[in-house]
């Protein structure tokens, strides 16, 4: 089958996106929830993705037609493969979404999406200018290996990554039981936002929640247990420069300052690991809150740590 003539389904999601940012800060009790200078910081955040993504598609679309040479099989753009390609992409998503919050190298690229301590449609907008940088794609170079088309796959990506920012709210609180158990929603993707210690690290999915309940991943929102947003130790800050790039400089600094030995570890270990324990990653934060407390009364407690 032909290739189709595929255009870039987020150019015409944005004004969709527009009037449903701007509509629920006229029917969110005229903007509870949002902050003038967060707001901006997100949008700017969210521009400064796009132009990103225009610069750095080249490399990136020469290394998926590249790859593609070496694929297993030639998978056309027959009706069923563009279902397969989505379910496909979403778990090549999940676990990359798994792996940015587990890596510091990935984390540094997606902390920023994390760095507001408000959650609501403008939040979704708050994407990385680094990506590039911290080489996310390749966890689509397997759906591309598979035979699936380079177009179809970004195409599919796309799709994908706008089915992720009606979620961003506190406006929805729970979808139909049949869709929660299936599909993201506004609940469960709270969950990930949160900095409370029984939601660290917790449903990565893109639009199937379900593979968070297949690789033990997911946790329900519990309303006994009010949600925090943000980062475990919060910028402070609405300079711009510091919310794209403050983790990166961490890093920086980090290897700079450590033990030889110690150098990579501050690159490819989860965030909050230090060589002498003197911070705090999930896995610590998650079990000293424990033993504080019964589990069934977590509290929302952050660590001194980095993540």
């Amino acid at each position: 089958m032909a290739m189709p003539d595929l255009a870039n389904p987020i150019t015409y999601a944005i004004p969709g996106f527009v009037i449903l940012l701007l509509a629920e800060l006229l029917l969110n009790q005229r903007g509870k929830g949002y902050e003038l200078k967060d707001t901006a910081i997100s949008l700017l955040m969210g521009t400064g993705s796009r132009v990103a993504g225009i610069l750095t598609i080249a490399p990136i679309l020469a290394l998926a037609y590249w790859a593609h040479e070496f694929a297993l099989f030639d998978i056309g753009y027959i009706w069923w493969a563009w279902i397969i390609c989505f379910v496909l992409d979403d778990l090549a998503y999940y676990v990359f979404h798994r792996c940015a919050h587990r890596v510091r190298w990935f984390w540094a690229s997606h902390v920023n999406h994390h760095s507001s301590e408000h959650y609501n449609l403008s939040t979704a907008l708050r994407q990385t200018w680094t990506g590039f940088i911290a080489l996310g794609f390749i966890f689509r170079l397997p759906v591309i290996l598979i035979g699936f088309p380079v177009e179809m796959i970004l195409f599919c990506g796309a799709i994908n990554l706008i089915y992720q920012f009606w979620f961003h709210t506190e406006a929805i609180d729970k979808m139909p039981r049949w869709f929660e158990w299936l599909f993201n929603t506004p609940s469960h993707h709270r969950v990930h936002h949160a900095t409370n210690a029984r939601y660290l690290d917790a449903n990565y999915a893109g639009v199937f929640i379900l593979w968070d309940r297949m690789f033990g991943s997911f946790v329900a929102e519990d309303d006994t247990d009010k949600i925090e947003y943000g980062l475990v130790n919060n910028l402070g800050s609405f300079n711009l420069l510091r919310v794209a790039f403050h983790e990166w400089m961490a890093i920086a600094g980090d290897v700079w300052r450590a033990p030889w030995r110690h150098k990579l570890s501050y690159m490819l270990r989860e965030p909050g690991w230090s060589h002498d324990g003197s911070r705090e990653t999930t896995a610590m934060i998650k079990a000293r809150v424990s033993a504080q407390k019964p589990v069934q009364e977590f509290s929302t407690e952050k660590s001194a740590g980095t993540r």
